[in-house]
């Protein structure tokens, strides 16, 4: 063992900082690198190249979060010790100029900035040569000072010098190649080349598409969050360039990325769960050999071509271990394909069309203060998408309570909708969202069509287009995470006819009940990673879920239905509505149920913002994990609520999150139904979408989800939901057709669309 004031250790901690701050992960590289410069201090001393280096790579963390003061001292002091120590003529004092050099010129101090690239140019280009990757890294950076400032005339030889040193040396897969190409892309556009930026972008966009692709395969869930989101600059950029000069080469590789980028790492993770969970001894074992190989992969790359090893052989390798995972893995497959816009087109029927929606902001070439909302289309037999521009992100309003600023708990699923108010705010809805792509949809029947940013909070169908109508009187409409999702559509055997339903849980404290509802479950509950909430909370929340008496009177009704309809449904009500119940599902090798039915509380918790709550708040209140902001609520569950540990040491909380319910395997339930208040909301980030119950369910494997986007009474939520069990199971419609004629029921009756509207259905 060689402890922790070791340099070796301290060079672990550094490498895996590294690992984090190159996926964007700064909060987990920071406290790595001060670490590691600290042991490097006492035991190597301060004069040492290590220390130096922990130096400028914390530092670096800094500058990255817009922390110049921390920044400026540790480059200073890093650059004086080299000066010292190697001289000035030596590389890694370079390297100390073009940080400190880049500091400056992101706070805009050009004049400080410019000296210090110059000087470290000439020092790589003397020392190193000029066909070597820090060279060209120093080009790189003096074209980027000048492009700030403006002047494109010394920038752009500067770009293409460092663009053409990059491809011979690091070759065209590299990252630094990728940024290279993205700021000639700006120069271009704002020197008025479009016909050159155009090509830029065509070149661009598959490539990082690849370099995600690759990273996906050996990096966990945080970290491709992470490494994504070091791209959205590009793609909002991408989205600009096609609105302000469309074409359609420019087009198809616009919805290209929105069909990439939408709900990305959600894809990526029930794709990669579905072929691994899936998978025998040896395919699993192929698996892993092939992760590895591209882990070593990922490290060579980043080397120059000379200095490479053994990359080829590695290459072919995994290709061998690819391809047999391609040919015995479907899913596995299906994870590793790109989608396109054709592929899209080929699924549409010739009275359909799907309708992507995009928000991003507004770059022209460079970022505004706009944030756009935009609709890629795509009928039978075009030739490319047509992208129509529909609204700046401050033109939607919602009245009452919006979605992600909802009351926090919820006494019963009860009062207030999304969207009460005048006829005016409703009908503006279709005026900014729909009556702008009319043109395009002439002849359409059918919309498949997904949502982004605030539209998530929407129930598109309900939207008054006059004369008592709705949008959902003149399109068939269909809800999907991404149309991507049209490409190869999932199937359900229906030989699964079983069904589970939740409802008139108790949700008070009663060990013994609740112990022997446990225990009859007869078998061990499968435990993936689980949140255990007691585990991190210790705090009092004295508020308490109510009984919901029309639950029971509804899970009741639904299981007369289902039983009609030739299903076998199992119950879980009052305290035998347990956590541990719920996690049993799919687990030790028992196929989850065609139907899952919940009646009960939901909770969502909106991101706190920093330094905002009490530190004594409860964790599924203030987690930074939005899947743990959010859950429903079962048996027992005011005791965890209440005093924040469980009825009993061992046993589950009653608390079941967003995040738990994540981890489990439901990959043959067909539709998952939450009569809950609120259980659509969560936290919108991104191209991801909502991160909430919705989220956890599709990681989960569920194909259809019907969730409330808003607090729909008690009795009109159980009118709905047997009307359209009567609709799917007895008159043997399609679930999404059910769905919609169970609410033209509703509406039928004359109840009022805060009534029926509340509820969607995605897929």
């Amino acid at each position: 063992m060689l402890g922790k004031e070791h340099p070796d250790y301290a060079s672990s901690l550094h490498s895996l900082a590294i690992l984090y701050s190159d996926k964007g992960d700064y909060t987990k590289a920071e406290p790595l690198f001060l670490e590691a410069k600290n042991i490097r201090a006492k035991v190597l001393g301060k004069e040492h190249p290590s220390y130096t280096t922990s130096l400028n790579n914390l530092a670096g963390i800094y500058l990255k979060k817009g922390d110049y003061t921390k920044a400026e001292p540790l480059y200073l002091e890093a650059k004086d010790i080299r000066a010292k120590v190697l001289g000035k003529e030596h590389p890694a004092y370079a390297w100390s100029l073009e940080y400190l050099a880049t500091l400056y010129r992101d706070k805009g101090d050009y004049t400080k900035a410019e000296p210090l690239y110059l000087e470290a140019k000439g020092i790589m280009a003397k020392v190193l040569g000029k066909e070597h990757p820090n060279y060209a890294w120093g080009l790189y950076n003096l074209a980027s000072l000048y492009s700030d400032k403006g002047d494109y005339t010394k920038a752009e030889p500067l770009f293409l010098e460092a663009k053409d040193i990059r491809v011979k040396v690091l070759g065209k897969e590299h990252p630094t190649y990728a940024w290279n190409l993205g700021d000639l892309s700006f120069l271009y556009q704002v020197t008025l080349r479009i016909p050159e930026a155009r090509q830029t972008w065509l070149e661009l966009n598959p490539l990082i598409q690849r370099l995600i692709n690759q990273s996906a395969t050996y990096s966990s869930e945080n970290q491709m969050d992470a490494y994504v989101r070091t791209f959205d600059g590009h793609i909002n950029k991408c989205f600009s360039f096609a609105q302000a000069h469309p074409s359609p080469e420019i087009l198809r590789t616009a919805y290209d990325n929105a069909l990439f980028f939408n709900g990305y790492l959600l894809e990526n993770a029930r794709s990669l769960a579905r072929a691994y969970d899936h998978a025998g001894p040896a395919a699993r074992d192929t698996f892993e050999r092939w992760q590895g190989c591209l882990r070593r992969l990922a490290g060579e790359y980043t080397k120059p071509i000379a200095e490479r090893r053994f990359v080829a052989e590695t290459e072919a390798e995994a290709e061998v271990y690819e391809k047999a995972l391609t040919r015995n893995l479907a899913a596995f497959g299906e994870t590793r394909k790109q989608p396109h816009w054709n592929d899209v087109c080929d699924r549409l029927n010739a009275d359909e069309a799907a309708v992507e929606f995009v928000r991003y902001p507004f770059f022209n070439p460079k970022r505004t203060d706009s944030v756009i909302y935009a609709a890629f289309i795509l009928k039978p037999g075009w030739d490319s998408p047509r992208m129509v521009t529909l609204f700046e992100e401050k033109s939607i309003r919602f009245d009452g309570d919006a979605a992600q600023h909802s009351n926090e708990l919820y006494a019963a699923r009860g009062v207030k909708p999304l969207l009460q108010g005048n006829n005016k705010h409703t009908i503006d809805l279709y005026r900014l969202i729909w009556e702008p792509l009319q043109t395009h949809l002439k002849g359409t029947k059918k919309v498949y069509f997904a949502t982004s940013g605030q539209l998530a909070q929407l129930n598109m169908g309900a939207i008054p287009i006059g004369k008592g109508k709705v949008l959902a009187d003149r399109y068939t409409l269909a809800q999907l995470g991404s149309t991507r999702q049209l490409i190869k559509p999932r199937a359900f055997s229906t030989q699964n006819q079983t069904a589970l339903l939740f409802g008139g849980i108790r949700y008070e404290a009663d060990t013994a009940a609740i112990a022997q509802a446990n225990t009859s479950l007869g078998h061990a509950i499968a435990s993936r990673g689980l949140l255990d909430i007691a585990d991190t909370d210790s705090t009092l929340k004295k508020d308490k879920w109510d009984y919901l008496p029309g639950t029971e009177n509804e899970v009741n009704a639904i299981e007369k239905i289902l039983l009609t309809g030739g299903l076998e449904p199992r119950t879980g009500r009052s305290y035998a509505a347990t956590e541990e119940a719920f996690k049993a599902i799919g687990s030790a090798g028992q196929a989850s149920p065609r139907v899952l039915h919940v009646a009960t509380h939901g909770f969502f918790f909106p991101e706190v913002k920093d330094g905002q709550y009490d530190a004594n708040e409860p964790v599924f209140k203030t987690s930074d994990n939005p899947l743990i902001r959010s859950g429903l609520i079962l048996s027992g569950g005011n005791h965890a609520w209440q005093t924040g540990r469980p009825i009993r040491p061992g046993m589950e909380d009653g608390i079941l999150t967003a995040y738990e319910i994540s981890q489990m395997n439901l990959s043959n339930t067909e539709l998952v139904v939450l009569s809950a208040c609120e259980t659509g909301l969560g936290d919108i980030q991104g191209n991801e979408g909502v991160y909430g119950l919705q989220r956890a369910f599709k990681i989960a494997g569920a194909k259809y989800l019907i969730m409330s986007l808003w607090q729909v009474p008690d009795r009109q939520t159980s009118l709905l939901m047997t009307a359209f069990y009567k609709k799917w199971l007895v008159e043997k419609l399609p679930v999404p057709e059910a769905f919609r004629a169970a609410q033209n029921e509703l509406r039928d009756a004359g109840l009022d669309p805060y009534q029926w509207a509340g509820f969607v259905l995605v897929e």
